[in-house]
């Protein structure tokens, strides 16, 4: 909701402000069509040109990030607080039965409590070989560490691939506006024997490309970019706790003790309370009673 209200104070205070002014948009909507068909299209072509097919479509439905937000929220860290806590738990009380809830977490009664974090892979996939690695006796907790920190690292570099595309359309947008203008220029000055009133209109169009590649470039693609990051490295935190989760369970921390970590390396914002967090546990452990 808050991107769609900023879009429309953009166009708001930009438009209005010109019409205010005096300004007439009759030669701006006048010039728009073809600007817009110079100007986006050749961003268009730039964007396919760098990026293949996939990275395409990752970008487009990353666009969505700007009016969605971030993924997880304030009970998607509780429920996955919850979830670890549970794992834990039966890790060390019954190491043998823990496998099939990380082999097969579609079928598990500990993952199918929680639906929004077994529809995503990654957060499965890194909590099973975690916990698996520990089975193998791979469990130092440092080099477990490390391995954890390059793939969540590898993966948010991924994930931000979609903000570097828009940002580099939006650094480009300019030099295309520009482009335009240039070109309303040869134009206007192929017609260089015709009245000052329409020469005036002529210049007035061409620069409508100047002004539309830099406000499509500062007023959207580039906070769009903005958002997408801003987005992608916040949801990357629900990843971190995991890691952080599953390391300190590593050290033979008490599994509470392991919670609490993961509760205090969540964002504050979406940070559960102590006692909210203790009273869902004292739930579980009085449904597994």
């Amino acid at each position: 909701m808050i991107g769609l209200i900023g879009i429309a104070v953009v166009f708001a205070m930009v438009f209005g402000g010109y019409v205010l002014a005096g300004g007439k948009l009759g030669i701006i909507l006048k010039a728009l069509p073809f600007e817009m068909m110079m100007i986006c299209g050749a961003a268009t072509g730039a964007f396919l040109i760098s990026n293949d097919m996939s990275n395409v479509k990752h970008t487009l439905k990353d666009m969505g990030k700007v009016f969605k937000g971030p993924k997880w929220k304030h009970d998607d860290y509780k429920d996955l607080l919850c979830l670890l806590f549970e794992l834990i738990r039966l890790a060390r009380a019954n190491p043998v039965a823990i496998e099939e809830h990380i082999e097969a977490p579609e079928d598990s009664s500990i993952f199918t409590k929680y639906p929004k974090i077994l529809a995503d892979k990654e957060a499965v996939n890194l909590i099973g070989d975690t916990m698996r690695s520990a089975s193998m006796n791979y469990d130092d907790p440092h080099q477990v560490e490390e391995v954890l920190e390059k793939r969540i690292e590898a993966n948010l570099n991924h994930a931000l691939h979609s903000s570097h595309a828009l940002q580099t359309v939006a650094d480009g947008l300019p030099a295309l506006g520009i482009v335009a203008a240039v070109l309303g220029v040869i134009k206007t000055m192929a017609s260089i024997d015709q009245p000052p009133e329409v020469l005036g209109k002529m210049i007035g169009g061409a620069l409508v490309g100047t002004f539309l590649g830099v406000f499509l470039a500062y007023g959207f693609v580039g906070p769009f970019s903005s958002k997408v990051k801003a987005v992608v490295e916040e949801d990357g935190h629900f990843y971190q706790l995991i890691r952080e989760v599953l390391v300190a369970n590593l050290y033979n921390h008490a599994t509470n003790i392991c919670i609490e970590v993961g509760r205090q390396n969540t964002p504050s914002h979406c940070r559960p309370s102590f006692n909210d967090l203790e009273e869902a546990l004292k739930a579980l452990k009085q449904e597994a009673a």
